[in-house]
């Protein structure tokens, strides 16, 4: 079984689709959503229908919430907040149902699935370094985890103590446990603007990433035509 971990697709359709078709051809059997199917890009609806009619484990992201509210936005990030804002217009009740209905954590075959962190899902916190990691740790009672959120592909794993190491490919002890950010298919911000993915083989106990190439053009020109923020096409390119 190889199973794909995927997450902040962030309405970034031609990202989503060249990661689903990547999958298809390195054999991937099962997939499993990190949250953020909305937010930032301009193909919202298409993207969560085609995340909604794959029928799979996902769990809830800060812009999921939010996009499926209607409670104010102004403490955000004014560049998010508008863009959630046009989001909120561009989904049916149906559709924003949908994102409000989403658990928060999941555990699907011998991991847990969660988009921030562990110890307190609902608050959205980040995990930048060896020591946010810690408390999640506390909270995690299988070996492995994955996670998004940053939007930055991020190993941690404890054993005697918390270390990170590389983001490429980890293979799984079943004496450590593993907090694994897995990237952002629509939005990296780790200075690459590939879209990222990582991959879960059960027999080989290995989590591999994958860093792909997409037509980010007609990604940034959407968001240009639907006149959202245009530092949002420019980030793009950015990985930022």
């Amino acid at each position: 079984m190889r199973i794909a971990l995927f997450g902040d697709i962030h309405a970034n359709l031609e990202a989503l689709n060249t990661v689903l078709e990547d999958g298809e051809q390195q054999g991937v059997t099962d997939w499993v959503c990190t949250g953020d199917v909305v937010g930032y890009n301009a193909n919202p609806s298409e993207c969560l229908e085609i995340v909604r009619g794959m029928d799979i484990p996902i769990v809830k992201g800060n812009h999921d919430e939010d996009a499926s509210g209607s409670h104010s936005l102004e403490n955000m990030n004014p560049i998010a907040a508008e863009a959630l804002d046009w989001t909120r217009q561009h989904l049916s009740d149906e559709q924003r149902e949908w994102l409000r209905k989403l658990r928060m954590v999941r555990q699907v075959q011998d991991f847990t699935v969660v988009h921030s962190t562990l110890d307190q899902p609902q608050s959205w916190n980040y995990v930048t370094n060896k020591f946010d990691a810690m408390s999640n740790f506390n909270y995690q009672f299988t070996n492995l985890c994955f996670h998004g959120h940053t939007h930055v592909p991020r190993v941690f794993v404890r054993g005697a103590r918390v270390k990170e190491v590389a983001a490429e490919s980890v293979v799984i002890e079943e004496n450590l446990k593993y907090f694994i950010n897995i990237g952002s298919v629509g939005q990296p911000r780790d200075g690459d603007w590939r879209a990222c993915y990582a991959i879960y083989d059960l027999e080989t106990k290995t989590v591999s990433f994958r860093r792909l190439e997409y037509d980010i053009g007609t990604s940034q020109q959407k968001i240009i035509d639907a006149k959202l923020p245009e530092s949002l096409a420019s980030r793009l390119l950015e990985g930022r």
